[in-house]
C-alpha cells in the first residue's frame, strides 16, 4: 500500500514534527498489513485435527472346559501271543495245508513232511529190538546151563561169571533198542505238524518242496483270545500312559470305543525311531476286532481341571512372564493381561487363570502389539476358515 508523501507545505526548520509523522504512516501500514494476513489464514477445526489408526486384530473368544488333554497314537491290532510252528525232525515237505488268514484249532494238520525215511529207521528200530530180544533169550539160556555145569562141578567159576556178564549185557542192549523204537516212533509222528491252540494263520514261511530243517519256521499262527494294540509313544507320553485312562478306536468303526489298558512297555527306545513300543490289551475285543486293523490309542489324563485352550501365538513374554491381549468391547483397546499356564501341546497353551470366559484374546502379531492400543475389525488374509477354527472378528 502506498505511503503518503509529506506534505512540501510543513516547514522545513521543523525536522522532529517530519520524523514523528513518518513514525505514524508505517505503524498505519504494518496495521493494514497484518489484518490482510489474518483474514486470509482459514481457523483450524477439530476434523484437522490428527486421527489414531485402529490397528486391525484376529481374536478368538475364551472358553474354559475340563483339561483332558487326550493323546492320540496310531498303531495296529495284534494277537498278544503268535507261535511260530516247526517241524521237530528235518526233511522235505510234502504238503502244506494252510494258507494266510486260515483258521486252525487244536490238532488240526498245518503241513506234512516225506515220511520215508522215518519209516525205515522205524523198522530199524524194531529190526534192533529183535535182534537184542534173541540175544538176551541166548545169553539167558547159557547163562542157566553154565550155573547148573558149575553146580555139579563141570564148569568153573571163571565161565560162569562170562555167561552172567554176558547176559546183562544183552539186558542193557534190549533196553537200548525199545529207548531207540520209541525215539522213531515219536520221529515218525513229528512227519505231521499239528497246530496246539486255537488261531490264526498270519504268516507262511515255507513251501511244499522245500528241504527244511528241524525247528525252521514254517508258518505263524496268531491266538485269538487275547488282542492288543501296538503303538510307539513318545517320551513325553510315558507318563501318561502309565496313569491316564486310555481307549481304542478302530478306522473300520470310529464310533466304537473298546477299553484297554497298558500290559507292556518298553523300557528302551527304539534306535532309529526313539519312540518305545507299547502294548495296550483291548477288554472284550470280539471277532469283529480283526488282526491287522488300523488302531487309535487314546490317552485321558485323569486331571479334570478347567483350562482355556489359546494358540501359542497368542502369548507373549517380554520378561515378566506370560502375558495375552485382551480387547476392551466398549473401547476398542488392548489391554495386557499376565495368565498362568497350565501345560503346553504342540500347537496350543492351556491357560488356567488370568482371562475370564467371553474375553476376546489376540491371536496373531501379539509381539508388534501394545496396551491401549486402538484395534478395528479385519479380516487378515488367509483367514477365511476363522469361523471353522473357533476364531472370530472384532466388530466395533
Amino acid at each position: 500500500m502506498p505511503v503518503a508523501a509529506p506534505d512540501s507545505r510543513l516547514p522545513s526548520g521543523s525536522p522532529r514534527l517530519l520524523r514523528a509523522g513518518l513514525l505514524a504512516s508505517s505503524l498505519a501500514a504494518v496495521s493494514v498489513l497484518l489484518a490482510a494476513c489474518g483474514e486470509s489464514a482459514p481457523a483450524q477445526t477439530e476434523a484437522d485435527a490428527p486421527q489414531v489408526v485402529a490397528r486391525p486384530v484376529q481374536v478368538t473368544t475364551v472358553a474354559f472346559k475340563p483339561r483332558e488333554t487326550e493323546k492320540t497314537f496310531v498303531g495296529v491290532v495284534r494277537a498278544r501271543r503268535e507261535i511260530d510252528l516247526a517241524f521237530r525232525v528235518g526233511g522235505k515237505m510234502v504238503q502244506r495245508k494252510v494258507e494266510v488268514g486260515d483258521l486252525v484249532a487244536p490238532g488240526d494238520v498245518v503241513a506234512r513232511m516225506d515220511p520215508e525215511d522215518l519209516r525205515l529207521e522205524l523198522e530199524s528200530a524194531r529190526a534192533e529190538l529183535a535182534a537184542a530180544t534173541a540175544n538176551l533169550n541166548q545169553t539167558s539160556a547159557e547163562d542157566g546151563r553154565t550155573r547148573s555145569l558149575t553146580a555139579k562141578g563141570y564148569s568153573s567159576a571163571a565161565d560162569l561169571d562170562r555167561k552172567s556178564l554176558a547176559k546183562e549185557e544183552a539186558v542193557g542192549r534190549i533196553e537200548r533198542a525199545k529207548r531207540s523204537l520209541e525215539l522213531a516212533e515219536n520221529r515218525l509222528s513229528y512227519a505231521e505238524l499239528v497246530a496246539d491252540a486255537a488261531g490264526m494263520v498270519v504268516a507262511t514261511a515255507a513251501e511244499p518242496g522245500q528241504v527244511v530243517s528241524s525247528g525252521q519256521t514254517i508258518v505263524r499262527v496268531a491266538r485269538l483270545d487275547e488282542k492288543e494294540a501296538v503303538v510307539s509313544l513318545p517320551e513325553t507320553a510315558l507318563a501318561d500312559a502309565r496313569a491316564a485312562d486310555a481307549f481304542v478306536t478302530l478306522w473300520a468303526e470310529p464310533g466304537r470305543r473298546i477299553p484297554a489298558h497298558l500290559r507292556e512297555l518298553s523300557p528302551q527306545a527304539d534306535a532309529t525311531s526313539r519312540t518305545y513300543p507299547a502294548r495296550f490289551t483291548l477288554e472284550g475285543a470280539d471277532a469283529s476286532v480283526a488282526l491287522g486293523m488300523t488302531a487309535t490309542v487314546t490317552l485321558r489324563p485323569k486331571d479334570q481341571q478347567a483350562v482355556a485352550r489359546l494358540p501359542l501365538s497368542a502369548v507373549i513374554d517380554r520378561g515378566h512372564g506370560p502375558q495375552v491381549f485382551v480387547v476392551d468391547g466398549a473401547s476398542h483397546t488392548l489391554a495386557a493381561r499376565p495368565v498362568t499356564i497350565a501345560a503346553y501341546t504342540e500347537d496350543q497353551v492351556l491357560v488356567a487363570a488370568g482371562v475370564a470366559p467371553g474375553d476376546e484374546v489376540v491371536t496373531l502379531g501379539v509381539q508388534t502389539l501394545l496396551p491401549g492400543q486402538k484395534v478395528r475389525t479385519a479380516k487378515l488374509p488367509g483367514s477365511t476358515d476363522m469361523a471353522a477354527a473357533g476364531l472370530k472378528e472384532i466388530r466395533p
